[in-house]
């Protein structure tokens, strides 16, 4: 198993001191790549994690995540989740509950997922990766026009795909994704070490940086740009799926879930920001189940249609886990603009938000 190395602990602590405090609403959109639902809710799955197949070190591994209580295992796995989130906002698509997330694209890979939840819609033209620039309108782009949100929206991603998934240069939304570096001005010591250190560590993939990076960069120009509407898109977790390695997989998951709350408890010290940003987590798919963990897709690949979602933010009633409350993945683009005061559904055909 890949041992990834702990440099970024060696980042110098200088940062840029602000320079605007945001009106709010703002929101603070993440996605963790093709986690699957059956490990947000129930933690570490006995049938791979005790499988030396898809986990080294298996004694170890177990001594991490393991604990015979669902309820205790996920949260050794999402400890954030089920801390914060569980205890003051909502998460959806617990199934053993009866509230299904639902993938509509029919296709259940990245490119059309980002796009399902991204633009508000499917749309079946979308069909590969391929890095074709997207001629749907996403979310951030249409926020982006809007009078008062101008230049107040930023992307972050781990996958090298995401500048044409939001059509960087048509939709005028800064993109830092897969292996470039910092811009913008008065960027901070700690970005331009950043730019130093990326090319020097390198990635298992040729397409996906190390979500340490991702999360770095967005971090840093959360403190000094302060956007109303930042996207985190963080890809680890579905690159170690797919490599088989499911003890990497949860680790970056955990790893994920502690970077979140990193920038949650920033933001909730933070002038402008404090009680006035909502912060909404999700997937672009789920995954197959029992040895089939490792892809997703059609039909052989049984399970990856199913997604979840979390959601905390000033004034949203909190009830923990949702019984009986179903929302496709669609609807996730609408549902940030509400947060942000919008109404998506007047830019065209796409869904509503989920209610809250």
């Amino acid at each position: 198993m890949r041992r990834l190395p702990l440099l970024l602990a060696l980042l110098p602590l200088a940062c840029s001191s602000p320079q605007t405090v945001p009106a709010g609403p703002n929101v603070l959109l993440v996605t963790l790549d093709g986690l699957r639902w059956e490990e947000v809710f129930a933690g570490a799955d006995s049938l791979l994690l005790f499988d030396e197949r898809h986990t080294e070190g298996v004694e170890t591994v177990a001594g991490e995540f393991w604990d015979p209580d669902p309820a205790v295992r996920r949260s050794r796995l999402l400890p954030f989740f089920w801390s914060e989130i569980a205890a003051n906002g909502r998460l959806y698509g617990n199934r053993a509950l009866g509230s299904d997330g639902v993938i509509t694209n029919g296709k259940n890979f990245s490119y059309p997922g980002y796009n399902e939840l991204l633009s508000g819609r499917a749309d079946s033209l979308v069909d590969s990766n391929d890095k074709i620039p997207n001629a749907n309108v996403t979310v951030l782009e249409w926020v982006n026009r809007q009078p008062g949100f101008q230049g107040e929206v930023a992307a972050f991603g781990s996958w090298d795909v995401f500048p044409y998934i939001v059509n960087e240069e048509r939709s005028g939304v800064p993109v830092n994704a897969g292996f470039e570096t910092g811009s913008g001005e008065g960027r901070s010591e700690r970005e331009r070490f950043l730019d130093e250190m990326q090319p020097q560590v390198p990635s298992p993939w040729s397409s996906v940086r190390l979500d340490a990076f991702t999360h770095h960069y967005a971090f840093e120009t959360l403190k000094r740009a302060r956007p109303r509407l930042l996207y985190v898109a963080y890809g680890e977790t579905d690159d170690f799926a797919h490599d088989g390695e499911y003890a990497a997989y949860l680790r970056s998951a955990r790893t994920t879930d502690s970077m979140i709350r990193d920038l949650w408890t920033w933001v909730q010290s933070t002038d402008g920001y404090r009680d006035n940003t909502w912060l909404v987590i999700t997937t672009d798919h789920g995954r197959g189940s029992g040895d089939r963990w490792v892809g997703h897709g059609d039909a052989a690949w049984a399970g990856s249609e199913f997604v979840w979602l979390a959601v905390l933010g000033p004034g949203l009633s909190a009830q923990g886990e949702m019984r009986d409350a179903d929302f496709r993945l669609e609807q996730v683009a609408a549902t940030v603009a509400e947060r942000l005061g919008l109404d998506f559904t007047t830019s065209g055909d796409v869904a509503g938000p989920v209610g809250l």
